[in-house]
């Protein structure tokens, strides 16, 4: 529970930062978060068969602006926004703790 606590600071702080738009090759976005910074590599997702278009249209999980969508820890574990691919079966689990340190940096 104080897991999901200290995610849900991070998604505050994460819609706190300004719009960005899509991510070139080669840079990634970051965000704040008490459990350390999260990095998003738009060419890490490139390199594993993912396209923009997966994510932002078809099914439009995420806005194309950064602070459009009400990201929680809740909407992910119930397969919503990162957790629609982040499933444990498609890739690595946002439920599971140990896999916290694939997206928050120190």
């Amino acid at each position: 529970m104080k897991f999901a606590g200290i995610l849900a600071v991070f998604v505050a702080l994460m819609l706190s930062i300004g719009n960005v738009m899509a991510v070139p090759p080669g840079k990634t976005l970051e965000f704040a978060s008490p459990m350390g910074k999260v990095h998003f590599d738009g060419k890490l997702h490139a390199d594993k068969g993912a396209k923009c278009a997966d994510c932002h249209t078809k099914p439009k999980l995420f806005e194309m602006k950064q602070g459009k969508d009400k990201i929680t820890m809740a909407a992910m574990n119930e397969g919503k926004f990162c957790g629609a691919c982040h499933d444990g079966k498609k890739a690595f689990s946002v439920k599971g703790p140990a896999d916290c340190v694939k997206c928050h940096k120190k």
